[in-house]
């Protein structure tokens, strides 16, 4: 690093701490400090993760702070592309009854399209407010979606509620949006399954993936593989705007209404927690827990906390009626074939 730059930094963190020592070290520096501003350091250190790595410990009693310059990876965002298409290939060509590389290719192509339009709504949304932020991740998993779903990492600070509120909402949108055209294709195309497993899995079928097969004509009883990306396109974008923490619903309701939020991500948890024990579904029992843990993490203060405008609340609660659009109180069920 730059001795200017060193400088420079050291000059900013004697506004909220005092500065025992300085020590250059390859892509970074570390600090010793005590705090002064407590706050005023915090929010500073966010504002300082848009450009370092930040790792923070004591020593001593006093605080070391080591900072490494950010470096953009963009070969592991690839590594992990291909590694998801090869296992949601792999798993959807099993869904045809028999091995069919290229149903699972359609399958993998149709779920990553879903997935990845998601996190797309939040990257191109929070470049437009000058948020840093990274491509997807897509995540390899071998359960039978054959992935754990994608995501995008933000760094810095959050600049104002707008920008909260904007990013929040843009990923079950875009996700939403392609979930529904998935689902109308997958519907439309021609799917009889050479079943010979002993269980087979049956789906909770939502509001909206039941609109869709109505405009679709559609009133078989097996759905094509890439119509089940759409299925769960919608389960995933349900999920997601679960309001607590987080997650997307958490980023939207937070911007809506401030540091009430806090309130209801407390409450949600206890509901989900109910809502498996009465449905005996083990999903909304699991996330209840999830949800119960992010619960406990303060949501981000955004630097503007001013209220967002009417417009913005419409539309919120217009994506929060859609999330419920696409839940279904049993998700899946496993019956002898």
């Amino acid at each position: 690093m730059p001795m200017r730059d060193m400088l420079k930094l050291k000059e900013e963190f004697e506004r909220y701490s005092v500065v025992y020592y300085v020590q250059e070290v390859k892509d970074g520096v570390i600090l010793h400090i005590q705090p002064i501003d407590f706050e005023g350091l915090r929010q500073f250190l966010i504002d300082l993760t848009s450009d370092y790595d930040v790792k923070i410990h004591s020593r001593f009693g006093e605080f070391v702070v080591e900072l490494k310059e950010y470096r953009k990876r963009v070969w592991i965002n690839l590594v992990l592309l291909i590694a998801t298409f090869i296992s949601t290939t792999i798993m959807g060509a099993g869904m045809f009854g028999r091995f069919d590389i290229v149903g699972g290719m359609m399958y993998s192509i149709a779920i990553m399209f879903v997935l990845g339009f998601h996190e797309m709504g939040h990257y191109i949304l929070a470049r437009k407010w000058g948020m840093k932020t990274s491509l997807p991740y897509f995540i390899p998993f071998p359960s039978f979606i054959g992935t754990l779903g994608a995501v995008i990492k933000h760094r810095g600070k959050i600049p104002s509620r707008k920008a909260l509120f904007d990013v929040g909402v843009s990923g079950p949108l875009f996700g939403i949006i392609a979930s529904i055209i998935v689902t109308y294709i997958g519907l439309k195309m021609k799917f009889e399954p050479a079943y010979t497993e002993e269980f087979t899995l049956i789906l909770g079928v939502p509001l909206l993936f039941e609109l869709i097969a109505k405009i679709a004509g559609y009133n078989e009883i097996y759905i094509h593989p890439v119509a089940f990306a759409g299925w769960v396109g919608m389960f995933v974008t349900f999920l997601n705007l679960i309001p607590v923490g987080q997650l997307d619903g958490g980023h939207v309701l937070r911007a809506m209404v401030g540091e009430k939020a806090e309130l209801i991500y407390k409450v949600v948890p206890v509901a989900l927690i109910i809502l498996g024990l009465v449905t005996n579904s083990s999903i909304w029992f699991f996330w209840g827990l999830i949800t119960l843990f992010f619960s406990m993490q303060k949501h981000p203060k955004p630097v503007d906390d001013t209220p967002i405008d009417l417009k913005r609340y419409v539309v919120g609660i217009l994506t929060f009626a859609l999330g419920i659009a696409c839940f279904t109180p049993t998700p899946f069920s496993i019956t002898k074939s």
